[in-house]
């Protein structure tokens, strides 16, 4: 005890602890970068690949040969990417793939003089190739920012000497001192001393914990205004933090289904397009009596109307025009996936603070006594908190300064560890702090009162103070983290819609309840840890399907990651949140969710309309090209046709 008495009185000497790391900053812009899509090498390509080939058309008026050269580096430009990507694949997992037959339709119309339709085909499939990979790229983002929150350093206690030393070497049972405003680097029990701990980061809860010795304390959660020292009881790759990271990059690894269907899809149609073509060359001419060149010349019309331009442009487009509609309202999807998974949501899970509520506490009621009136009362609680740090008071505080009212000068402020605040204003002693003062009263009717008071408002979630005058009770106050003003109207019109709305959260189940009747939402689930969070998500995933998890902390990071589509608030959701999130909410207005949901579903329907028309028309050119003939152009005009169709009937979904 000497030893740590020694210490902290070297602490106000000095500054805190070298390597102490900050919260990214939530309210970074994020917009579309158009300067970024140019720079992106597939559609440099894709764009050289189109001034090519229309120059290459130009020529044809004058020069045929230059004509020709042209059209070579516009297939050279827009297909080498791609045909790159079809190599790749057949070398290293011996399949065919969609890119390399569409090289090969190409330089099967180049082969018999079609130049201009092959080099149109190279053109289109590049453009929806680049549209695709700047849209899909990053769509889960890395976890550098989570992995920047880490703590790496920590300041360990031996022998009554302070080192500073990586949290990877911190053993269990060492004893670590944390001073204020740093981030606590390891799980443990405080060992001596009391602050209030901000551990939103981890469990949610929507005010800073009051912690003092023998209390469990976690990593990457922000002390505040006391120094601490911590009995370490956990390792740093055994932390509920390190967990998180953790849980993030196991869901972000995880390959969609959808993803693993399409390349099955992709390679055995491939397969099957080259097969019929080499039938078709080297084997009609001997079963129907056919010439080679007339073998030679169907195969290539087949390979042409059997390319799958119009099926692939049947999903981008529409999937794009959806995100653009969404842009326009401050809702950013990282990637076309994430849209087509929004279309089958079957519930909705929000996170509760800052999600459904503001996030930070507000005071609700003031209820006075002793002859002393709401105002008169809000002003001096306010004169006597306005030096203190503590999110509570600095709500006070606020409210004082909303409501106009003047602080007064308060002098011999000091704070009652464990407690509350006390100081003097005018000739009067005040004190404001937790409640547990009333039990000590006598049973007398005033005291029954108060205590009466105290459990309604703490039945309705609230955080509870009493004011003391002296010695007498002068008024309770209540705060709270309420409801954001639109989040009943947003559960409202996900269940119109046929969604179900759950809340998790980390917080208490009586405010979990509270919040629930405000809004109406289905299902609840309280006093979760981050992987219990994740637990939950698995579950809804399991009983009803697909699941859209809304969450703005760290410790919703995990969450994000495993339900169905993740989404963020952007304005209100810290970095590692919106990284981690498949769609970020700009605006953080959660009523646009159900609007979404609808769009998602719209465009899904589109998607399958498109579907359908082009493989009918891949169908009828095939079996027009077996069973009457058609010419080659006729092919491509017919081809590209469905592929532009397609493509206006997805651009409906930017109204």
């Amino acid at each position: 005890m000497e030893n740590i008495q020694k210490i902290s009185a070297q602490i106000a000497k000095q500054g805190p602890a070298s390597g102490s790391l900050k919260e990214p900053n939530p309210n970074r812009k994020r917009r579309f970068d158009i300067q970024g899509m140019l720079r992106n090498p597939e559609m440099q390509a894709a764009i050289l690949s189109g001034v090519l080939m229309l120059g290459g058309w130009a020529a044809g008026y004058a020069s045929a040969a230059i004509s020709v050269v042209l059209y070579i580096l516009s297939y050279a430009a827009g297909g080498w990417l791609k045909a790159k990507e079809g190599m790749e694949t057949l070398i290293k997992e011996r399949e065919l793939d969609v890119n390399l037959l569409m090289v090969a339709a190409a330089l099967g119309a180049a082969s018999i003089g079609y130049w201009n339709e092959g080099a149109m085909l190279i053109f289109i499939f590049a453009l929806s190739g680049a549209l695709e990979s700047y849209t899909m790229e990053r769509s889960k983002k890395d976890i550098s920012s989570l992995m920047a929150l880490k703590p790496e350093l920590a300041l360990r206690i031996e022998d009554g000497k302070m080192a500073l030393v990586s949290i990877d070497e911190l053993k269990v049972s060492d004893l670590i001192l944390v001073k204020p405003g740093e981030l606590i680097p390891a799980d443990g029990i405080i060992h001596k001393g009391f602050s209030a701990v901000n551990q939103s980061s981890i469990t949610g809860e929507s005010v800073p914990m009051d912690k003092s010795q023998g209390d469990e304390v976690f990593a990457g959660t922000l002390n505040g205004e006391g120094v601490l020292y911590i009995e370490v009881s956990q390792t740093s790759d055994a932390t509920v933090f390190a967990k998180i990271i953790r849980l993030v990059e196991e869901a972000e690894n995880e390959v969609p289904q959808s993803e693993r269907f399409m390349k099955r899809f992709e390679a055995i149609y491939a397969k099957i397009v080259v097969a019929v073509t080499l039938v078709i060359i080297f084997a009609v001419p001997f079963v129907l009596g056919w010439s080679f060149g007339t073998s030679f010349y169907k195969a290539m019309v087949f390979l042409v109307v059997a390319s799958p331009c119009a099926l692939v442009a049947s999903i981008m487009p529409a999937l794009l025009s959806a995100i653009s509609n969404r842009a326009r309202r401050g809702i950013l999807f990282k990637g076309g996936a994430h849209m087509e998974n929004m279309a089958l949501t079957s519930v909705v899970a929000f996170d509760k603070t800052g999600t459904l509520t503001a996030g930070e506490p507000q005071v609700t009621d003031i209820i006075a006594a002793n002859g002393y009136d709401r105002k008169e009362l809000l002003a001096v609680i306010a004169s006597v908190e306005q030096l203190s740090e503590h999110p509570l008071a600095k709500a006070i505080v606020r409210k004082a300064e909303e409501e106009e009212l003047e602080l007064l000068p308060a002098e011999s402020v000091t704070s009652v560890t464990g407690w509350g605040m006390e100081g003097r204003v005018g000739s009067k002693q005040w004190r404001i702090g937790k409640t547990d003062v009333l039990d000590r009263m006598d049973d007398c009717k005033e005291s029954v009162y108060w205590k009466q008071q105290r459990t309604v408002l703490g039945a309705e979630g609230k955080t509870v103070s009493v004011i003391l005058d002296g010695e007498r009770v002068a008024g309770l106050v209540a705060l709270q983290d309420v409801v954001r003003p639109q989040a009943a109207a947003a559960v409202r019109k996900l269940q119109a819609i046929g969604v179900k709305v759950a809340m998790l959260t980390g917080d208490r189940s009586e405010t979990a309840q509270v919040i629930a009747r405000q809004t109406g939402v289905d299902l609840i689930y309280s006093d979760l840890l981050p992987e219990e969070k994740v637990t939950y998500v698995k579950k809804l995933r399991e009983e009803y399907g697909h699941v859209v998890m809304v969450g703005d902390g760290v410790n919703d990071a995990p969450a994000l990651a495993t339900a169905t589509v993740g989404m963020g608030m952007g304005m209100s959701g810290s970095g590692t949140a919106l990284e981690v999130a498949d769609v970020v909410l700009m605006n953080d207005n959660i009523e646009e969710i159900a609007g979404t949901i609808k769009l998602a579903r719209r465009a899904r329907r589109i998607v399958k309309q498109n579907m359908v028309f082009a493989i009918t028309v891949i169908v009828l050119l095939m079996s027009g090209n077996f069973l009457t003939g058609i010419a080659l152009p006729f092919g491509v005009v017919g081809h590209e046709g469905s592929t532009i169709l397609v493509i206006l009937n997805a651009l409906r979904l930017l109204r």
